[in-house]
């Protein structure tokens, strides 16, 4: 697990009290919403989820000439196209303008991109296409804010162009019949974090305008709060309404598409939440997208017949299985390679290539590289001389920013602080690999970057009741901009450690004051695991309630674990006599003894290391190996100890180690002869040390 910087807000006892007598919070809610600086009126607003907090859809720049258009066009009975994008924002902004559109008897069609073949945004052979197929007027969702070139090709074709999207705007707008956009300079709509699907459904409340809000959102509502979900926009504002009312909406969803896909999810009996559409919901969405087959995710949710619904759930599902396939296949190849390509102690970056990876998946992958390493990762899928890839950073990185730096070695890129895309010729990826490397060194030592946790508050055993937790449902939904409250709770023991899922992800329980908890790792199996039982650790972690057989526990969801105060502190102090001696320094008598091994001691590390180490070696942590052996066979093992074993090893020929202060390499060395480890000039000195009076 890489080391995060933990920001614990300071408690906030009296501003709590206020919001609790307030607003009627309990003491847990009242404490997160005090402690993120939410107070006062501000709280009150923050909670305000009515639909109120809706703006008007006019004032969108544009938004009457959007209107007049489509107006126009299905008045004249012309053909209408809707273009919009693979990820679930684009799909679900899709569905619900050609739902609409067909409501008032239009004659409409929709276009979506090929991921692999197409890639993002409008291109010139779907406009000529679409063209070629009588559309008069050309709807974009989700898309097009930077189509200059291809809204000058559509209208010399005979097309109008419509563009509802909320990307960055450029200086340069595309000159089309309206351009509907909240990032717009000259915007003077109130809320500028729509996502794209959000905006398309502004578009279809100004058509609407003399209908009730509340008709439309029941109508729409649904759709609207997956894609906007899914995009990760912030859940503030208007879109934290939007999101409230779309989840009580999808509990008895009337969409067959939706209610098909969360029956085969299990989601229904579950509850519907922001977490249940992140990390459920979407990656079955937006794998039709990865693995090419965008449309069906867009058919699923304009079908009426629940036979169809069913059948393309089924479809999206299969996908999904195919996309963790896929990229399983690529991540377990690329951890193979890291672990003797990569120096977690002297290495910056992730730069990788590999013969006809799935391009489709490759992000995911360097995503999950870049939370498992600390550093930016970009991976590289080579077909023939050319390469297209894909890549994630890590929080205080700019990614963009090394692609700019190595610009002159790529065939072209794109995207932003945290993700980009590139297009590389093969013969130019070792200068990019060491030329990106640099960057990434100068802005790691410039930046000091590390990963943060932004914790909300301590909190004892007692404090985390079933009750208090499900009192934090009135600061949902959870997303960006309004994250799960994140707790600490400090000295806890681990009583049990359990690989699951076939040691993909490790259970913990966890106790103290004679409260137990049960709590997961996700994404770190339990043989890369740090901890042992009888740990004593610090936790960072969410907290949700278990539903099982009509019981209710608290169980804990860690986005980080250390050793406790204690347990650390006792390895500071070990590693700082260790390297005394180490450097030839003067030792009292105590510590010397502090260091000492015994012959189980000894043995005890042999034998681990010996059982442990393939062809390869053994690439652990020097502080989890003492961990292991103590818990295995030596109570008095330490880190000090267990260095001065495996120095004893190594002036014998016995083990070969190279190590850093939080990895080592070991290696087990081929010997004829046994060795009498009792020369050791090393457990001479110590003896020695350990009796002088100093």
């Amino acid at each position: 697990m890489r080391s995060k910087q933990w920001n614990i807000a300071p408690p906030c006892p009296e501003e709590a009290r206020h919001l609790e007598q307030a607003l009627g919070l309990s003491p847990l809610a009242a404490q997160v919403l005090a402690a993120r600086g939410i107070r006062g009126e501000d709280a009150a607003r923050f909670l305000d989820s009515s639909l109120d907090r809706l703006g008007d859809p006019f004032l969108l720049p544009d938004m009457d000439k959007a209107v007049a258009a489509l107006e126009g066009a299905i008045g004249r009975g012309e053909k209408i196209a809707v273009y919009g994008d693979y990820d679930v924002d684009g799909v679900t902004a899709t569905a619900i303008v050609i739902r609409y559109l067909r409501s008032r008897g239009a004659d409409c069609q929709y276009y979506i991109p090929d991921r692999m073949n197409e890639g993002y945004g409008l291109n010139t052979g779907a406009i000529r296409k679409l063209a070629e197929d009588g559309c008069r007027l050309m709807v974009t969702v989700d898309s097009g804010i930077t189509a200059v070139e291809e809204t000058l090709l559509a209208r010399n074709l005979g097309m109008g162009v419509v563009i509802t999207d909320h990307h960055e705007c450029k200086e340069i707008l595309p000159e089309a019949l309206a351009v509907v956009n909240p990032r717009r300079s000259d915007s003077p709509y109130p809320f500028r974090e729509l996502a794209g699907v959000g905006v398309a459904f502004k578009l279809i409340c100004a058509m609407e305008k003399n209908r009730p809000l509340e008709e439309l959102m029941k109508q729409y509502a649904d759709l609207v709060a997956v894609g906007t979900v899914a995009d990760v926009m912030p859940l503030v504002g208007e879109n934290r309404s939007i999101v409230h009312w779309g989840l009580q909406y999808l509990e008895n969803t009337r969409n067959a598409g939706l209610r098909a896909l969360m029956q085969k999810l299990g989601v229904e009996d579950k509850g519907v939440s922001a977490g249940a559409i992140s990390f459920t919901m979407a990656p079955r969405i937006n794998a039709a997208g990865r693995m090419g087959g965008a449309d069906k995710a867009v058919e699923l949710f304009l079908t009426d017949s629940c036979r169809v619904a069913g059948e393309l759930a089924g479809e999206l599902c299969q996908l999904n299985r195919q996309r963790q396939q896929e990229e399983n296949q690529i991540f377990q190849e690329i951890l193979e390679r890291l672990s003797t390509q990569f120096d977690p102690q002297r290495d910056k970056s992730i730069v990788l290539w590999g013969e006809n990876w799935h391009n489709g998946v490759v992000g995911i992958v360097a995503s999950r590289l870049a939370d498992r390493y600390g550093v930016p990762a970009i991976l590289i899928s080579l077909d023939g001389d050319m390469g297209k890839g894909s890549g994630r950073s890590v929080p205080g990185f700019h990614l963009y920013g090394g692609l700019e730096e190595c610009g002159d070695l790529l065939e072209k890129y794109g995207g932003h602080e945290l993700a980009v895309g590139l297009t590389v010729h093969r013969s130019r990826l070792e200068e990019f690999k060491k030329r990106f490397e640099d960057y990434a060194v100068r802005q790691m030592e410039e930046n000091q970057v590390q990963p943060v946790l932004q914790v909300d508050c301590l909190v004892e055993p007692g404090d985390l009741t079933t009750r208090a937790v499900e009192s934090l449902e009135v600061l949902e939904p959870f997303g960006m901009g309004n994250p799960q409250p994140m707790f600490c709770m400090r000295g806890l023991t681990i009583e049990e450690i359990t690989p699951i899922s076939q040691d993909r992800h490790t259970r913990l329980q966890l106790g103290r004051d004679g409260k137990s908890f049960c709590a997961f790792l996700f994404g770190m199996g339990s043989a890369n695991c740090p901890f042992v039982c009888g740990d004593q650790v610090d936790g960072a972690f969410s907290v949700e309630i278990n539903r099982y057989r009509g019981r209710e526990s608290v169980q804990l969801v860690l986005r980080d674990l250390l050793w406790s105060g204690e347990e650390d502190r006792a390895d500071r102090d070990f590693r700082e006599v260790y390297q005394t001696f180490q450097q030839g320094g003067v030792l009292e008598p105590y510590q010397a003894l502090g260091l000492i091994p015994t012959r189980q001691d000894l043995v005890a590390v042999f034998r681990h290391v010996k059982a442990h180490a393939g062809e390869r070696g053994l690439r652990c942590s020097p502080r989890t190996l003492y961990r292991q052996v103590r818990y295995e066979a030596c109570r008095g093992m330490n880190l000090g100890k267990l260095l001065i074993c495996l120095d004893v090893f190594q002036e014998f020929d016995i083990f070969s180690c190279t190590s850093g202060d939080e990895q080592m390499d070991i290696r087990v060395l081929e010997r004829k002869d046994k060795a009498d480890i009792n020369g050791s000039r090393i457990l001479k000195r110590l003896a020695e040390a350990s009796k002088s009076q100093g």
